[in-house]
């Protein structure tokens, strides 16, 4: 059964259906079956001229493979039958090199190297091609941010806690929280890069017994071509690299997860303070037609618990024995690439959103109205701590504030109604108390704060 082949795509990210949801044809590009085996095929070409260089192969056999990798030189589908016939993920992959080479120079292909080697380090530069990627939509998300941050600097709204209004804040605030989150993701981003970019080639163990004397040279030289850091040490049974990458992705799906739940839920008519873009042609229902559901951000709060699903896979992964335990190392193989192409699908949707985002500032000044001045009862309290002390005061305003809630009361009403207060504070203070713009605190400073942080950030 082994030349069974399905006749259309069954992953979601290769869909006819749905692969538009789910990817973007740049990481599908990156991580299928082609570019793997060609990522595999330049570490072999890699190590092959640095071991021509250095004398541990002859030269012109080098050659012969630096020209023959690639991967239009070979037959993936038969590649894949015959890792399906021999239980081995990369054999078939260097039977074929050697077959596509002159003469004898295909037996020196993958000399003294092992599986582990050719699978860790093609990886690393898949995930090396996919970078620049994931930073330009991090970065043009912070950009469309940064831009709503300044025009909505002072644009009030409720800031809520519990899922209940709380305080004032300003819609630029809000967005400054958001970048300022980004910020540090990009930092981390930088500081892993020494990290993750690290190549392996190091032999069966890891002893480099296989390449003689020259084991560190050849490995070094062999990464210098592919552009990837050396490590110190073999690390086929350290698996923290590639952890360190799946807590990153992790944690962008995090931010950015929890920026598009935020917008589906101030996309719900009872809020109506924002909306993701609607397209000409964007259907929100089969049965209502006034629908204009937030299907963008809805899909992609679907990636980010997508990618966190994988991020367990890969901690499983990392479970290693000895010097090597493939039966966990093969989880990377499917983990990976589905992370990264979820991330890359995530990014690129949330910046559409983001660039193209509706504010409604008249819904979000109404909606602070609400709850009938109620959500001022800080201001008002402090106010009236400065006589009567902060405890005193706080139970006096509670108990006026859950009256008002309770009998549907406007909470100036009960506040002037109530000598306890109104012996400390007459009807203007009140009324200067309990307008929300006068109380959003050092909001705009503070976005001025992180815009700065953000621009000396730059693109580093």
């Amino acid at each position: 059964e082994t030349d069974r082949k399905p006749v259309m795509p069954i992953h979601i990210t290769e869909s006819d259906l749905y692969g538009s949801s789910f990817s973007t044809p740049e990481f599908i590009a990156i991580f299928n079956d082609r570019n793997r085996v060609q990522k595999w095929f330049d570490v072999e070409a890699a190590l092959a001229e640095a071991q021509g260089e250095l004398g541990m192969i002859p030269t012109d056999a080098a050659a012969e493979i630096s020209a023959r990798a690639r991967v239009e030189n070979i037959d993936i589908k038969a590649i894949g039958l015959d890792i399906a016939a021999t239980a081995h993920p990369l054999v078939p992959v260097v039977r074929a090199l050697q077959n596509a080479c002159e003469a004898s120079a295909g037996e020196f292909v993958h000399y003294g190297a092992t599986t582990q080697d050719i699978m860790d380090t093609g990886m690393v530069l898949q995930i090396k091609e996919a970078w620049p990627l994931l930073l330009r939509d991090i970065k043009a998300s912070r950009s469309a941010l940064t831009e709503l941050a300044q025009t909505h600097r002072a644009t009030p709204m409720a800031g809520r806690t519990h899922g209940q209004q709380a305080l004032p804040i300003t819609f630029g605030y809000k967005c400054a929280v958001w970048i300022d989150e980004i910020n540090r993701q990009l930092q981390r981003c930088t500081e892993a890069e020494t990290r993750i970019f690290t190549g392996n080639i190091t032999g069966a163990v890891g002893t480099m017994a296989s390449f003689g004397a020259q084991g560190r040279a050849m490995q070094a030289l062999t990464l210098h071509k592919l552009d990837l850091l050396s490590p110190t040490i073999c690390w086929h049974s350290a698996r923290d690299r590639v952890m360190e990458l799946a807590n990153l992705i992790n944690q962008i799906a995090g931010t950015f997860g929890k920026i598009a739940r935020e917008i589906y839920t101030l996309q719900q008519v009872e809020f109506g303070e924002v909306a993701e873009p609607n397209h000409p042609g964007k259907v929100g229902s089969s049965t209502m037609p006034h629908k204009r559901n937030p299907a963008m951000v809805e899909v992609s709060i679907s990636l980010s618990r997508l990618i966190r699903a994988q991020q367990v896979a890969l901690t499983d992964a990392a479970f290693q024995e000895h010097e090597r335990y493939s039966a966990l190392l093969r989880i990377e193989l499917a983990a990976i690439p589905e992370m990264m192409i979820y991330c890359g699908a995530l990014l690129a949707k949330m910046r559409a959103v983001l660039e193209q985002l509706v504010v409604y500032p008249a819904r979000m000044r109404a909606n602070l109205d609400l709850l009938g001045g109620l959500l001022m009862s800080e201001r008002v309290m402090l106010a009236l701590g400065k006589t009567l002390g902060k405890q005193s005061a706080h139970e006096i305003v509670h108990e006026l504030a859950m009256m008002a809630f309770e009998n549907k009361q406007l909470f100036r009403d009960v506040l002037i109604g109530d000598p306890r207060v109104t012996e400390h504070l007459d009807a203007g203070m009140i009324d200067e108390l309990l307008d929300p713009i006068g109380y959003l605190g050092e909001a705009m400073q503070l976005v001025d704060d992180v815009l700065t942080n953000a621009s000396a950030i730059g693109d580093k």
